[in-house]
């Protein structure tokens, strides 16, 4: 009975030694972008029910982030009151802007930035315009392969 339990305990073990762990976070930043090929590409100004030559004028979204972050362990790692106010405070002092980017080019903008300061971890951005349609990235760390037991 003792063997089977200690087996089954390093079973445990081992399979929470290798698990992902992630936290994730969510903001929401007001932006004006644009499309402007939308104005002149005949795929998207197509004249009927499918024609979207409107986002090639400047128009305003609430766009909705929610960014996972690779862990390392349990105990806050990276505390993630502080990482999503990091995240914001990255557009109110001006260091990234939404200009008249995609959502995905919003996205490789933040990773950037997360990944200088948070190397070698594991990053999703999910940004979405107004809750509605939107874009998510995977970022995958390069973590060396775990040794399997």
């Amino acid at each position: 009975m003792i063997q089977r339990d200690q087996a089954v305990n390093a079973k445990r073990d081992r399979i929470m030694a290798r698990a992902d762990r992630q936290i994730w976070v969510t903001f929401q930043k007001e932006g004006i972008h644009k499309y402007p090929a939308a104005l002149t590409d005949p795929a998207l100004a197509t004249g009927d029910e499918y024609d979207v030559s409107f986002l090639g004028y400047p128009h305003r979204h609430i766009f909705h982030f929610k960014v996972w972050l690779d862990v390392r362990h349990n105990d806050r790692d990276v505390e993630f009151i502080q990482f999503k106010r990091w995240l914001e405070n990255l557009y109110s002092s001006a260091t990234l802007s939404l200009d008249y980017k995609s959502c995905e080019m919003m996205a490789d903008d933040l990773y950037i930035e997360i990944s200088t300061k948070y190397p070698d971890r594991g990053v999703w951005i999910e940004i979405a315009e107004d809750g509605e349609n939107g874009a998510l990235i995977k970022y995958e760390s390069h973590r060396p392969q775990l040794i399997r037991i």
